[in-house]
C-alpha cells in the first residue's frame, strides 16, 4: 500500500500536477479572502473548514511517504477519512427564511413504521446528523366529516335572518291595508309569512319568502271535489264548488264574482290580484318608506314582488290560500285549459312531521334535509328536486330506518340518494301523506333523466355534491 502511494506521488509530480495544485491553492486563498464579503461570517467559516480539509487530503496524497514507517500509510488513510467526515458533518449555514415557510408547522409528526421495516430503537431510522424533515400526510375526510363540515357552510348570514322577515312583514302590513281599503267586500284573512327561512330550513341565502293570503269561505256555500274525480285525474288538485245555488243564488257569497262554471276559479282570482299588484299599488312610495325598491313582476304567472335592499335582494311570492276540510289549497293551477284547480300543499304537515320525529329520537332529519336542500340549490339540474320531494323521501325512510342519530348521518344521506335514484328510474315518488299523489308528475322526462344521471353518479361519489 505504501508503494502505491509513493508511485502515485511520483506520477503526479512527473505530470506537473504539483504546479496545478499550487494554482488551486492560490485560488482557495482568494476564495477565502472574499468569502466573508460574499457568504457572511457563518458561510465563510464553513467554506474555510471544507477548503482546509480538501487541501489536507491533497497534501497527504502528493507528499512522499516514509518507507521506514509501516504505520504511516494507515495513519494517512485514517486522517483522510476523518477529514471527509469533517466535511460531511459540517453544519450548513441557516437558509434564509421565506414567507411561505412561516405557515409550516415547527414539528412534524413521526413517520409510521412500514411493515417489514426495522424500527430504530431510538425512534428514528435516520442516521445521526441527518435532518429530520418529514412531510405530514394529507388527511382523507370521511363522508360523515364532509357532511358535517358542509352543513356549517350552509348557514344563512345573520343580517339576512333578521332583516328579511322584518322587511317582508312590513310589506305584508302595507299590502293588507291596501286590500282592506281597495276591496273591503272581499273577506280576506290576515296575511302571514311562510317558508323555509322561518322554519330554520333555509340554506345559503334568504332570497325568497312566501306571503299567504287566506281566502275565507262560508263552509255552507262551498265544498271540495278531489281532482281525481275530475277530467285531470290528479289527486293533488282540488276544485272548490259553489253549492246550494237554488237556495242561495249568486251574489250570496262575495266570492261568486270569481266563479267559472260553478267553481271558484284560481286563475281568475290570480288575474285580479295581479292587476292590483301591478297597476293599483304605489310601490315606489312604499319602497321609499321602507328603505328599499319594490317592483311587481309583470310577466310572471305568479304573484311576485322583487325587493332590492342595500343588504339583500328578496323575492316575495303571494299565494291565495283556501283552508277547508283539513286541506290547504293554493291558487296554483296547472298550465293548460283547466283554470279552476287548486293545488294541495303539504308544506305545513311536512315540516311539522319532520320536527316531531326529530324531537322524539333526537334525530338529524332536519340536518340531512338542510344539506340536501343546499345541494339542490347549488346544482342547477337539481333545483326542482329540493324542498317537498326530498322531505317526503326522508319521511318514507323514517318508517324503515330507525337510527337517525347524527353519527349515522352519512348512512342516511347515502340512503336518501339511493331512494331518489330509484324513484327517478320509475318516474314515481308517492306522497307521504297521500300515496295516490306522484310528486314527480309535474316534471318533464328530460328533467328526470338529468337529475337521475347526477344522483346516480353521486351514489358512488357523494363528494361531487358537496
Amino acid at each position: 500500500m505504501a508503494a502505491f502511494w509513493q508511485q502515485r506521488g511520483r506520477r503526479q509530480e512527473n505530470s506537473g500536477l504539483g504546479s496545478v495544485i499550487d494554482g488551486l491553492g492560490s485560488v482557495f486563498d482568494v476564495l477565502l479572502a472574499n468569502a466573508r464579503l460574499v457568504l457572511g461570517v457563518s458561510g465563510a467559516a464553513v467554506l474555510a473548514i471544507a477548503t482546509l480539509a480538501v487541501k489536507r487530503l491533497i497534501d497527504r496524497a502528493t507528499s512522499p511517504r516514509d518507507e521506514g514507517d509501516p504505520k504511516a500509510e494507515q495513519k494517512s488513510l485514517e486522517d483522510s477519512w476523518q477529514d471527509l467526515a469533517l466535511i460531511k458533518t459540517t453544519p450548513k449555514p441557516p437558509k434564509k427564511q421565506r414567507r411561505e415557510d412561516l405557515s409550516e408547522p415547527l414539528l412534524s409528526p413521526a413517520r409510521p413504521v412500514v411493515p417489514g421495516e426495522a424500527a430504530d430503537p431510538r425512534g428514528s431510522s435516520a442516521p445521526l446528523g441527518a435532518p429530520q424533515v418529514k412531510s405530514s400526510p394529507l388527511r382523507c375526510l370521511t363522508l360523515q366529516e364532509r357532511l358535517l363540515s358542509h352543513s356549517s357552510q350552509l348557514a344563512v348570514p345573520e343580517i339576512q335572518v333578521s332583516l328579511v322577515p322584518q322587511l317582508a312583514r312590513s310589506i305584508c302590513t302595507q299590502l293588507q291595508n291596501f286590500l282592506r281599503s281597495k276591496c273591503p267586500e272581499l273577506p280576506f284573512g290576515r296575511l302571514f309569512l311562510s317558508g323555509a327561512l322561518l322554519d330554520g330550513l333555509e340554506v345559503l341565502a334568504a332570497d325568497h319568502i312566501h306571503l299567504m293570503l287566506p281566502v275565507v269561505l262560508d263552509a255552507g256555500l262551498w265544498s271540495l271535489i278531489s281532482g281525481e274525480d275530475t277530467v285531470v285525474r290528479n289527486p293533488q288538485y282540488w276544485m272548490v264548488k259553489r253549492i246550494d245555488l237554488g237556495y242561495f243564488p249568486r251574489g250570496c257569497s262575495p266570492w261568486d264574482r270569481f266563479i267559472v262554471g260553478r267553481y271558484l276559479s284560481s286563475s281568475v282570482l290570480n288575474e285580479t290580484l295581479h292587476k292590483l299588484l301591478v297597476a293599483s299599488i304605489n310601490w315606489p312610495a312604499i319602497g321609499g318608506l321602507l328603505g328599499c325598491a319594490i317592483h311587481p313582476v309583470v310577466a310572471s304567472r305568479e304573484l311576485k314582488l322583487e325587493v332590492k335592499h342595500d343588504q339583500v335582494d328578496l323575492s316575495i311570492t303571494l299565494f291565495p290560500v283556501v283552508e277547508m276540510e283539513d286541506k290547504v289549497l293554493l291558487a296554483v293551477p296547472p298550465e293548460g285549459l283547466v283554470e279552476n284547480l287548486w293545488l294541495e300543499s303539504f308544506y305545513r304537515a311536512e315540516v311539522s312531521r319532520v320536527k316531531e320525529l326529530d324531537a322524539g329520537d333526537s334525530g338529524a332529519r332536519q340536518l340531512c334535509l338542510r344539506i340536501l336542500n343546499g345541494v339542490c340549490k347549488s346544482q342547477p339540474s337539481l333545483h326542482k328536486l329540493g324542498g317537498s320531494p326530498v322531505t317526503h323521501v326522508i319521511l318514507h325512510l323514517s318508517d324503515t330506518a330507525s337510527d337517525w342519530a347524527e353519527e349515522s348521518l352519512a348512512d342516511r344521506f347515502q340512503q336518501v340518494l339511493e331512494e331518489l335514484v330509484a324513484s327517478l328510474e320509475k318516474g314515481v315518488l308517492p306522497s307521504y301523506f297521500n300515496p295516490k299523489i306522484n310528486l314527480f308528475s309535474r316534471l318533464l322526462e328530460e328533467e328526470i333523466d338529468e337529475m337521475g344521471f347526477v344522483l346516480y353518479r353521486a351514489i358512488s361519489e357523494p363528494e361531487v355534491l358537496l
